[in-house]
């Protein structure tokens, strides 16, 4: 299949994001969203990130162009009959992420692809809310997704070996390294990733080292360019918690339990950056 359109529900941080990796490969794009105003800020949001990257000297004032005249915005999914490929980058919620998904399948000829960017919700169970259940996948794309390289790529239960290579080599032309997964809770390295800043947390909370000392021991001893708590203080303590919750419940496995420290600051409201504080203050 040669993907020359890509649709993608959702404007916001992983839609614009996706759009603009696609719009500089070379890729038409059409971005639906709920409102004008949230597909303005998305397009606006790739436009700010393509003039960073032309002060940098990686990009021109006409490749900056060229791109934004490949990205379509639209509130309307009939201009999704254009794309080989959807992409559903809505907030990670499942009840609208099946409701999106079956308006999408209803529209789209039976041909094309549908892809969920999702992060922790099973494919196999999106699929079959679809009616093309071996056309349906996962392409789950890391923030910031235009500096990022990798994709996680989810097969359900049902998908099949070509809808793969096709995905498979959009993420290559993208320039990204996809990686294929199976299905399961976190996939490969959300599975690894939220244990590791729950465990920080039990490390914090029995005292054993400061913040700071912990997350530099993590930069310095593992050469990750953030400490797991500033980490975990970016995504969100509340998200932290969803997911290491999420784990418990699907793998019935306690060593997947959530630090008591974490659900206090939880309860306390203290979620990281976007409440100005969380391990740290913002």
């Amino acid at each position: 299949m040669s993907i020359t359109t890509v649709g993608i529900i959702g404007a916001g941080t992983m839609g614009n994001g996706i759009a603009q990796a696609c719009a500089v490969s070379g890729i038409d794009v059409v971005m639906v969203d709920v409102s004008d105003a949230a597909v303005h800020k998305g397009v606006a949001t790739v436009a700010a990130s393509l003039d960073r990257l032309i002060k940098k000297d990686k990009c021109t004032e006409a490749d900056k162009a060229a791109a934004l005249a490949r990205i379509k915005g639209s509130t309307s999914y009939d201009d999704l009959k254009a794309a080989q490929i959807v992409i559903e980058a809505a907030t990670e919620n499942h009840e609208l992420k099946l409701k999106i998904l079956k308006q999408v399948d209803a529209l789209v000829a039976p041909g094309v692809i549908i892809a969920s960017n999702t992060s922790s919700i099973s494919i196999t169970k999106l699929a079959a809310a679809t009616g093309r259940a071996e056309r349906f996948i996962g392409m789950h794309f890391f923030n910031p997704v235009p500096m990022m390289a990798l994709v996680e790529i989810i097969r359900g239960l049902q998908t099949s070996d070509a809808t793969h290579a096709a995905v498979k080599d959009l993420a290559e032309r993208l320039g990204k390294t996809p990686i294929t997964v199976k299905n399961a809770p976190g996939f490969v390295v959300n599975r690894i990733l939220v244990p590791m800043i729950n465990e920080a947390f039990f490390v914090l909370a029995e005292g054993l080292a400061t913040p700071e000392d912990i997350d530099a021991g993590m930069k310095l001893g593992c050469n990750q360019p953030i400490g797991p708590l500033a980490l975990a203080d970016m995504v969100g303590l509340d998200v932290c918690l969803a997911v290491m919750d999420v784990y418990l419940a699907e793998f019935g496995d306690s060593k997947y339990r959530a630090c008591p420290l974490l659900k206090e600051y939880v309860a306390a409201g203290r979620l990281g950056r976007k409440t100005g504080r969380g391990v740290y203050q913002y």
